[in-house]
This record gives C-alpha cells, sequence and structure tokens, in this order.
C-alpha cells in the first residue's frame, strides 16, 4: 500500500513542478474587471491575481509575480479551475480549499486537478504558500482594496 501512496506523492509532486515551470493563465490580463495584489512575507511570494467578471461569472483569470513552486502552481491550478465558475461558486471553492489545506479531515468534495495540493497540509509552513493565490483571488472578487496576505 504505500508504494501506492508513494507513486500518487510522487504525480502530485510532478503536476506541482509543471505547473510552476509552466504556469497557465500567467500574465497581466489588459481587460481585467478586478484585481488584487498578494504577499507572503514569509516566502517572499508576491503576485497580483486579474479577473474578468461578466454578469457574475468567471470569464478569464491570470496571474502574475514570483514566488515559491507551491504558490505559482497553487495560482496557476486557481486559475484554471475557476474560469466559468459564478463568484458565489468561486467563494465556496475558495472555502474548500482553505479547509483542505487547513484541517485533518476535511469535508469531502471532489477536488479535480487541485487534490495536488492536498499534501501540502503536512507542511504547516507551505500551507500559506498555496492559500496566498486563493486569498488574493478573494479579495480581487469582493473589491478589498488590501494587499492579501499569509500572515
Amino acid at each position: 500500500m504505500s508504494n501506492d501512496f508513494g507513486g500518487l506523492r510522487d504525480l502530485y509532486q510532478e503536476v506541482i513542478f509543471d505547473h510552476n515551470r509552466n504556469p497557465r493563465n500567467f500574465g497581466e490580463l489588459a481587460d481585467a474587471t478586478h484585481h488584487a495584489d498578494g504577499h507572503n512575507p514569509l516566502c517572499g511570494d508576491q503576485l497580483t491575481v486579474y479577473v474578468q467578471l461578466k454578469e457574475g461569472v468567471v470569464e478569464k483569470a491570470m496571474f502574475i509575480g514570483h514566488g515559491c513552486a507551491i504558490s505559482k502552481a497553487s495560482a496557476s491550478l486557481m486559475t484554471e479551475a475557476v474560469k466559468g465558475k459564478t463568484v458565489e461558486e468561486v467563494e465556496s471553492l475558495f472555502a474548500d480549499m482553505h479547509a483542505m489545506l487547513t484541517e485533518a479531515h476535511p469535508e469531502a468534495r471532489d477536488f479535480g486537478k487541485l487534490e495536488v495540493l492536498s499534501g501540502v497540509r503536512e507542511f504547516p509552513a507551505r500551507v500559506k504558500c498555496a492559500t496566498l493565490a486563493w486569498h488574493t483571488l478573494h479579495n480581487a472578487i469582493t473589491e478589498a482594496r488590501d494587499t492579501a496576505k499569509t500572515e
């Protein structure tokens, strides 16, 4: 059984490395209707998340910035996951992602590709890296003026 878990962990790591090396939706979004900045002082991660909302639905989501592999991969996976979702669905996903990353037994949900981030829960210092993009997205769609921080 441990070999299966090890293989799954290796697969998850490869997906994270791939999204770090080749982030999806990386770049400024010129026609963004919402945007926010995020900063994780512990790791030095800094990013800006751009969202184009149309009638309460995320049409496009992109990000720019720099940071560790986990923060970039999380932002990349997030931008893919939220396209086509309503603001309410995004907020629900934000809450569920936070629970998945911080709770020992989060409520069951099909996270799809986002499941690769679940292993971060075992490394509490890295949870902030994984949640930065999500907090920044939340600030963008709620039009919060503050920089999203994980401290």
